[in-house]
C-alpha cells in the first residue's frame, strides 16, 4: 500500500475513547501494588527536574518517572493483553469507520503518539495500521530508568518530523495527506497535513480548529 495518501492518526482521545499509557500504569500498578507509591514519587521528581531545566510544564509532566523499574518486557506481554482485552472496546464506531473508509480509498494508516512503544505498538496491531510511531528507544531491552533520553519521541512539535520523513520515505504529498487529532499539542502535525481533522475538540483546540475551517468531528463511545 502506497501512492500519494496516508492518513495520519493520535491515539488516545482521537482513535481510542480512553488513555492508553494511562490503563498501562494502572494494570501494572495493580500487579504490582509497591509500584504505585514508587512510581507516583519517581514520576513528580522527574516533573520537578524537568521543571527546573525549564521545560514547559506539558513537557515536564510527560516524563517516564511512572515506568521506572519496571522491563521492556513485562511492558510489551501487558500491552498486548490490555489492547485486546480492554482498549479494543474504547475504539469508536466513527473511528472504526474513517479507518475502512481510508482502507476503500487506498490510503496507508499511520498511528503517531506519544504513548509507550509497547502500548503504541500493540493498539496498532488491534487497529490494523499500516505503520506506528510510539515513544520508545530503538533498542527496548532490560529496565526502564524513567528518562526520556536516547527516546524517540513523538510528542507536540516532535510529531512533525517523523510525520514528513515518513511522508517522504513512502513518497506521500503531504498535501493529499490526513491529519487527525485532538488537541494543540497534535495541532503541529496537522497543520502540515492538507486535510487537518480535529476530533473531540475543547478549548482552544476548538477554537483554533474553527479559524482555520478545519473538519471537526466529536467521536466517543456510546453508551
Amino acid at each position: 500500500m502506497g501512492g500519494e495518501v496516508a492518513a495520519y492518526f493520535d491515539l488516545d482521545g482521537t482513535l481510542l475513547d480512553a488513555s492508553s499509557e494511562k490503563t498501562l500504569t494502572a494494570v501494572l500498578g495493580m500487579k504490582r501494588p509497591w509500584r504505585i507509591p514508587y512510581g507516583a514519587a519517581a514520576w513528580s521528581v522527574g516533573f520537578l527536574f524537568n521543571l527546573l531545566r525549564l521545560r514547559a510544564p506539558y513537557d515536564a509532566a510527560r516524563n517516564r518517572g511512572h515506568f521506572s523499574l519496571a522491563s521492556w518486557d513485562v511492558l510489551e506481554e501487558l500491552s498486548q493483553h490490555i489492547a485486546k482485552e480492554k482498549l479494543a472496546a474504547k475504539i469508536t464506531q466513527q473511528a472504526r469507520e474513517k479507518l475502512d473508509w481510508h482502507r476503500q480509498q487506498g490510503h496507508r494508516l499511520v498511528l503517531v503518539t506519544a504513548t509507550i512503544a509497547p502500548m503504541a505498538e500493540a493498539m496498532a496491531e488491534v487497529l490494523g495500521m499500516d505503520a506506528v510511531y510510539g515513544c520508545g528507544p530503538a533498542n527496548r531491552t532490560g529496565i526502564l530508568s524513567g528518562s526520556e533520553r536516547g527516546w524517540s519521541v513523538p510528542r507536540r512539535k516532535g510529531k512533525v518530523p517523523i510525520v514528513q520523513r515518513d511522508a517522504k520515505e513512502n513518497g506521500h504529498d503531504l498535501e493529499q495527506c490526513y491529519g487527525y487529532g485532538n488537541t494543540m499539542a497534535d495541532s503541529w502535525f496537522m497543520r502540515i497535513t492538507g486535510n487537518p481533522i480535529a476530533i473531540n475538540s475543547k478549548g482552544s483546540f476548538k477554537q483554533f480548529a474553527q479559524e482555520n475551517n478545519w473538519e471537526m468531528h466529536d467521536w466517543k463511545i456510546r453508551s
